[in-house]
């Protein structure tokens, strides 16, 4: 598989009808687009080295409303607005037949949008979707408090990848992930950088994740594309908030009415983070590498 050089920038795109202004990240190139959608408290750029394997391939890659680039209102952040996110997006670029990729919320995401407009996408890749066990949707909402306490402000991005490139889960990740995690994650403030999804954004939206208002499970049944869900089997402890744990049902494929479930043996969450190449040779199944 041929992997884009490193000189080969994404190009910034804001897409300005929309509110909150969204920011989108472009590789140009031929063939139906990939529609990347990131998850909680990262942003479009944690994709960089799956769409370096994707060489080629036109590619995008969304900062969610409250991420990266793209515009922060106050809390509260309610899922059903990322799905929005993804159809501005869409609407703004004109994007029919995408292959959509997204991992955690991005994948809930996903679905939200293509339930609405199922003509955006050609088919849809779902890696270990925050799309939790239709009982959990009566639940109290987790305990996130703790992201509050997530350290928010550093002198650098260096700092940031040295703080973190041997602590969990940070030290399972590609090493090339994790940079640009740190380079793309903060922004400039008052001489130091701050994470550029600040931590109260972070708690809320995670705090929203099993509302009645996230279960997509009423839609789910008329979306007819390919849908492929990725997923790991690491589990959590009952009643504990583990962010490296699996959130997806385990039957969650099976509502698809053209669902493909793929579980990935000694996988925790991070699969984009800690194996692109995989991630990109999943896309290439599905598309078929027309490109």
């Amino acid at each position: 598989m041929e992997i884009r050089p490193d000189s080969e920038e994404p190009h910034l795109v804001f897409i300005e009808r929309n509110s909150p202004r969204l920011a989108v990240w472009e590789w140009r190139g031929a063939g139906p687009p990939v529609l990347f959608a990131h998850a909680t408290g990262f942003h479009g750029r944690l994709w960089d080295q799956v769409a370096r394997r994707l060489s080629g391939r036109r590619a995008l890659a969304i900062d969610f409303r409250g991420h990266g680039r793209s515009g922060k209102p106050d809390p509260p952040y309610r899922w059903p607005g990322f799905g929005d996110d993804i159809l501005a997006v869409a609407g703004e670029l004109d994007l029919r037949g995408a292959t959509g990729v997204g991992h955690s919320m991005g994948g809930h995401a996903l679905v939200s949008a293509a339930a609405r407009q199922p003509d955006v996408f050609s088919a849809l890749l779902l890696i270990d979707p925050v799309i939790f066990p239709p009982e959990y949707y009566t639940a109290p909402p987790p305990d996130a408090s703790f992201i509050r306490h997530r350290r928010a402000v550093w002198k650098s991005p260096e700092e940031m990848f040295e703080r973190y490139h041997a602590r969990r889960p940070f030290a399972g990740w590609d090493p090339a992930v994790l940079r640009d995690y740190c380079r793309f994650g903060l922004l400039p403030a008052d001489g130091n950088f701050m994470l550029a999804c600040p931590p109260a954004i972070e708690t809320s939206i995670y705090a929203e994740g099993n509302a009645p208002e996230a279960n997509l499970y009423p839609l789910i049944p008329g979306i007819r594309l390919p849908v492929t869900v990725l997923r790991a089997d690491a589990r959590g402890a009952p009643g504990v908030f583990d962010l490296s744990a699996s959130p997806t049902w385990p039957r969650l494929a099976e509502r698809f009415p053209c669902g493909r479930d793929r579980l990935l043996a000694g996988r925790n969450h991070y699969i984009p983070m800690e194996s692109p190449e995989l991630v990109a040779a999943e896309i290439g199944a599905i598309t078929g590498l027309r490109w």
